[in-house]
């Protein structure tokens, strides 16, 4: 990758982390599914005047809308309303990538290998070790059993989501522009938004939130939508197209990084002994899940005579 490639990779990885701080000071002044609601009907529209719908079933762009949009950010914004420190929830939401390979094994007949198995029992140990230090610090921080679990719960919706671009992109993806995918499957989740902020929250509190929304309110649904969403995905996208997978997707590492990073200088988040431990836990079960395997194959042909 080029110097210039580089740096927009990075910009992208610190924008995605960054934007668990940004959901969390929306989450302040607005109901979840409302500023969920609000921020798929800013990345969908009036954009989707501009570029062409993709080409593929409406059931695929349904799946993926519901499960990569409604899905995930329903838990995810649910969770941080409810106290999940944002750093920690950047980490948590990781464990899509454990999800996705055990739904490609049953659902696609993907093989897993040792390093997949190693590290899944890496991060499980992990998460039990993190739910461990919230429950003995719930004075503290908001990372309780149900938090953790609704956290999760994004996480698996982002899995399925990737098994439905996955198998679009094995079926349909000749000339489908990723963009077009992102832009018009955000007009999915908007509907089912606003109905769960309707039946959930009540028409007084949606009121209440948009006659007084507050500035940061406002600012935090333009960077969710236009900077995490829309310049994220564009970029990311884009380096996608032009350099191997392996070159781009292991950058994503860095995003809980600074998720953690940024939350504890913009939110003031503390994580216990307990709960460092536990992060550095996933860690290096989400490092031996991504580079296992290439480090066996490497120290396999140094021993070889």
């Amino acid at each position: 990758m080029s110097v210039k490639d580089w740096l927009l990779a990075l910009c992208v990885v610190v924008a995605w982390g960054v934007n668990f701080v940004v959901i969390k000071v929306g989450l302040q002044g607005m109901p979840p599914f409302l500023l969920a609601g609000l921020r798929f009907t800013l990345v969908a529209l009036p954009t989707v005047f501009f570029v062409p719908r993709p080409r593929l079933p409406l059931r695929w762009l349904v799946a993926y809308g519901m499960t990569i949009s409604f899905g995930q950010f329903a838990f995810l914004f649910l969770a941080i309303k409810l106290g999940m420190p944002a750093g920690i929830a950047s980490l948590v939401l990781q464990a899509q990538g454990f999800f996705t390979l055990l739904l490609g094994a049953l659902l696609l007949g993907e093989v897993l290998r040792w390093n997949h198995f190693l590290g899944i029992a890496i991060a499980t140990l992990g998460m039990f070790v993190l739910a461990e230090g919230g429950m003995l610090n719930q004075t503290t921080t908001g990372l309780t059993l149900l938090t953790l679990l609704l956290t999760l719960g994004g996480a698996l919706s982002w899995a399925f989501g990737n098994i439905s671009n996955k198998v679009i992109m094995s079926r349909h993806g000749a000339g489908l522009n990723v963009m077009s995918l992102v832009v018009w499957s955000a007009l999915v989740p908007i509907g089912p938004f606003f109905l769960c902020s309707w039946l959930f929250d009540g028409q007084q509190a949606i009121v209440a939130s948009l006659t007084s929304v507050q500035m940061s309110t406002v600012l935090a649904l333009g960077y969710l939508a236009f900077v995490a969403t829309i310049m994220g995905f564009g970029i990311w996208s884009s380096l996608l197209g032009r350099y191997e997978t392996w070159r781009v997707a292991p950058l994503t590492l860095l995003v809980p990084v600074f998720g953690m990073l940024s939350a504890a200088l913009f939110l003031d988040e503390h994580m216990t002994l307990l709960q460092v431990a536990g992060a550095l836990l996933i860690m290096v079960g989400l490092l031996v899940n991504v580079f296992g395997g290439r480090l066996a194959v490497l120290v396999r042909a140094r021993s070889a005579p």
